[in-house]
């Protein structure tokens, strides 16, 4: 998995997508597979699933399907590591600048920036908290989201299947939060 820290994992991506997904930086298996979310343990899949994104459970594998649905994956960070904590500051500010010219690129609908911690390092907004955002980058509106990595204890599945539905709606309504 060392020679994996420095693979960059390609986005899945295109212009105009209803809501492009943000995670943090890729993990290790997700460095080694060229997938996102790779780790068995995430549970960004089956949240993805039971909030009515997809119609089945994708495979990491199967990330590319996402493109049919309007949705699409990219990071704050390209850097792989074993764990987000092993970012610096400056990498969340870079990567935060980065994203923001992305998005002005490919305007999504949505950016649902998956974890609010790395929301919160990124963008410079130490109180912002799950849900949708005042902030927004172009046309684009932005959502915090829970980190679906299986050592984020405080939510459930079912109840990050919750918030991901709170945007899922937000998206398919069009108009906002």
């Amino acid at each position: 998995m060392e020679a994996a820290r420095d693979r960059i994992v390609p986005d899945v991506a295109a212009d105009g997508l209803s809501v492009l997904f943000c995670g943090i930086n890729p993990g290790l298996m997700t460095a080694a597979t060229g997938h996102h979310f790779a780790r068995p343990g995430n549970r960004f899949w089956p949240v993805l699933h039971l909030s009515g994104f997809t119609p089945r459970r994708l495979a990491p594998a199967e990330q590319e399907e996402l493109l049919s649905y309007g949705l699409g994956i990219t990071n704050v960070v390209a850097r792989a590591t074993a764990r987000a904590d092993e970012l610096s500051t400056q990498e969340y500010r870079d990567g935060g600048r980065l994203l923001t010219a992305k998005v002005e690129r490919l305007r999504p609908r949505w950016l649902a920036v998956v974890g609010v911690t790395a929301y919160r390092s990124a963008f410079r907004e130490p109180k912002a908290q799950i849900g949708p955002q005042e902030r927004m980058i172009g046309s684009t509106r932005v959502w915090a989201l829970p980190n679906p990595s299986g050592l984020n204890a405080h939510w459930t599945a079912e109840t990050m299947a919750e918030e991901y539905g709170r945007l899922r709606a937000a998206a398919s309504e069009g108009d906002g939060a």
